[in-house]
């Protein structure tokens, strides 16, 4: 039985508009989930050390880089802080859609 790799699995689906239209709406909350785990990491935190410098609970922290919440802008600048980072938001153009 041979195995199937995910990154051919999205490779295949990436080619079906409904299934690339979806991921393409997931794109920024992936985003924001990379940047907070790299932060963590570039820090050498463990989420327990996070949530310990944020008098919170490592549950909350594991919720954050999972996407299982949408953190206040509040919040990002105590992970930020807790992680020794600063928290930038900025405002890009969409790419131009072409349709045809």
């Amino acid at each position: 039985m041979s195995r199937i790799r995910v990154d051919d699995l999205h490779k295949n689906w990436m080619k079906d508009s409904k299934y690339r239209r979806e991921y393409h709406a997931l794109e920024e909350e992936f985003s924001l989930v990379s940047a907070l785990i790299e932060a963590r990491t570039r820090a050498g935190l463990t989420q327990e050390q996070v949530a310990r410098r944020m008098k919170t609970t490592q549950a909350v922290i594991a919720r954050l880089e999972s996407g299982g919440s949408r953190p206040s802008t509040r919040t990002l600048e105590r992970y930020a802080a807790a992680t020794g980072s600063r928290l930038r938001i900025t405002f890009e153009p969409e790419a131009t859609r072409h349709l045809g």
